[in-house]
């Protein structure tokens, strides 16, 4: 997420600062982890898959017996067991799959809570270059991929080995040798699960690296398509995409390749321990039936272990998922929490006060020893409307993201009414500002529950009074649900100046003193456009407004402009304050 991803600051958002883990917090939540409800899935599991391998070797022995004609009373035992193994094989399946989907969702939303809230304050100097919707798609993905593995190898590989355990304890009863071949036969399938795990692994990096090289390429191609068609780059960059995706096709087919030969390997351990039996059985002296019995084993037990190496694949991307959510979530805020919370910044819709904001000798950057933004003086009287201009990396964004407290001045100082801010709470400090940026996010929702994200305890009048101020009231009145129509797919459609128009109301609703506009309507027509900032100003009553922007558009209804500039190439110190 970049410095131009800033987001709306929800009131609410403060709440989860109750539930923030530590790094240490999250590092108990492994991938594998094991609980009550895991194990029990797991038994639940291995009774269903011994109840498959005794349903094979059971109907095995009752095929071969009856072909021998004896008198039916002496297979009735064998055939009530043929239909009990039928029966349970389902139904404890069954109940494996509810017991252990159950902990797995539970486990799904205690995890998401916990890395949300995480999230929270390395946002957004800590989360990249990815937008905000691959950041959340990869979150979410992520997430799903770690709890999976619950439900994908932690129950079966129990259920595989405990039946497998068993499989070789009855056989031995039987024939001890035939059971040592069982045995072996589950030995060599978890060496050979081992091998496919490393080699799934090392396989995942690649594949994942050469995805993302995939995903950076089409992006930057579709994002400059123009840029690109007027230049004649269009085959060039037609190219680096066929290079991405030949470098994807050649570590995916290594990968599939080693999973085909980890399967084949089951395969071949499955066929010795089947012919190993065979000999041995034909050599035991047992009657007909019985070495059928003995022979099948081997044949159900294979099968049954082969989900273990299917569980390699799975952990595998588990691990993956997991590395990538640490490297996320074990970084270092980009702000310091201050300790000083005396009520003098509290708000409430339609109430706040602006305070004096401070800004002297100030550098920032978004990362470790870079300077985007510096040295800046900037006073910021209660009320004041201020726009902020300059050319692209200049720190204009970075200015808003250190006035919210996205930030920390890397240098100088900043203080909100005579008090440095480093010594604030956070969480007051941050509940002063309002941001609308240059993309706001309309959640496929009611329209009070779009406006109830910035002001969750307004009532329906200050929520509609807030789309008036917002120059929504014509838009508004012609909606037949009115702050029950939904939003978004499925529901009211709504146009680029009305989507801001309508972060505009959050703003409004949200009764914060200061509103903090970034490039708010870079993608509006000049008309449009000018008449978003004049509702804005006209309605923002005693609330400071401080905007960025490339464009000239309302500017003349501002108290003062600065410019930023930056002089050269490098950005590092350059910047200055012009007018």
């Amino acid at each position: 997420m970049s410095a131009h991803d800033l987001k709306e600051i929800r009131p609410g958002a403060h709440d989860l600062k109750e539930i923030r883990p530590g790094a240490h917090d999250l590092k108990e939540m492994r991938v594998l982890g094991l609980s009550r409800g895991l194990i029990m899935a797991g038994l639940l599991g291995g009774i269903a898959t011994a109840s498959g391998i005794a349903l094979t070797t059971t109907s095995g022995w009752l095929i071969v017996r009856a072909d021998q004609r004896p008198q039916i009373m002496l297979l009735l035992t064998t055939i009530v067991a043929v239909r009990t193994f039928g029966l349970a094989r389902p139904v404890f399946r069954y109940w494996e799959r509810l017991r252990s989907h159950d902990v797995a969702l539970g486990d799904l939303a205690e995890r998401r809570t916990r890395t949300y809230a995480a999230l929270v304050p390395l946002t957004p100097a800590r989360l990249g270059s990815r937008g905000r919707a691959d950041l959340l798609t990869g979150v979410v993905d992520d997430l799903t991929d770690v709890v999976e593995a619950s439900v994908r190898v932690t129950v079966p590989a129990i259920g595989a080995l405990l039946a497998g355990i068993t499989a070789a304890a009855l056989t031995a009863l039987l024939d001890p040798r035939i059971g040592a071949v069982i045995a072996g036969m589950l030995v060599a399938t978890v060496g050979v699960a081992a091998l496919a795990d490393r080699l799934e692994a090392h396989a995942q990096t690649e594949v994942l690296e050469a995805r993302a090289e995939v995903a950076r390429v089409a992006q930057l191609s579709a994002d400059h398509a123009d840029e690109l068609r007027s230049i004649g780059g269009t085959a060039t960059a037609a190219d680096w995409l066929r290079t991405a995706h030949g470098t994807l096709h050649a570590t995916v087919t290594r990968q599939a390749r080693g999973r085909s030969l980890s399967a084949a390997a089951v395969l071949v351990i499955t066929g010795i321990g089947a012919l190993a039996s065979a000999v041995l059985a034909a050599s035991s002296g047992a009657s007909t039936p019985v070495m059928a019995l003995l022979v099948l084993v081997p044949v159900a037990t294979g099968e049954a272990l082969g989900v273990l190496t299917d569980a390699t694949r799975a952990l595998a991307r588990a691990r993956a998922c997991q590395q990538r959510l640490d490297e996320l979530l074990d970084q270092e805020p980009a702000v310091v929490e201050g300790a000083l919370r005396d009520g003098r910044f509290a708000t409430s819709s339609g109430s706040a006060t602006a305070p004096r904001l401070e800004l002297r000798d100030l550098t920032a950057g978004w990362l470790p020893g870079r300077t985007d933004l510096g040295p800046l003086d900037l006073t910021i009287e209660p009320g004041a409307r201020i726009a902020i201009t300059g050319p692209n990396g200049s720190g204009k964004s970075t200015t808003l993201a250190v006035l919210a407290r996205h930030l920390d001045p890397s240098t100088g100082s900043y203080a909100i009414d005579g008090t440095e801010v480093a010594d604030l709470d956070l969480t007051d400090v941050r509940a002063l500002f309002a941001i609308v940026d240059d993309e706001p996010h309309v959640l496929a929702s009611t329209l009070r529950a779009n406006l109830a994200l910035a002001a969750p305890d307004a009532h329906d009048e200050a929520l509609v009074d807030s789309l008036r101020r917002a120059g929504l009231g014509a838009w508004f009145a012609g909606l037949s649900d009115g702050l029950d129509a939904r939003l978004g797919t499925g529901g009211v459609g709504i146009s680029g100046g009305e989507r801001t128009r309508l972060s505009i109301a959050r703003a409004i609703a949200s009764g914060r003193p200061v509103i903090l506009l970034d490039e708010p309507v870079a993608h509006l027509d000049h008309p449009t456009a000018a008449a978003v900032i004049a509702d804005l100003l006209q309605h923002a009553g005693d609330r400071s407004v401080i905007m960025v922007t490339h464009h000239r558009v309302g500017l003349d209804r501002m108290d003062r402009v600065v410019t930023i500039e930056t002089e050269g190439v490098s950005h590092r110190g350059q910047e200055r304050i012009a007018g």
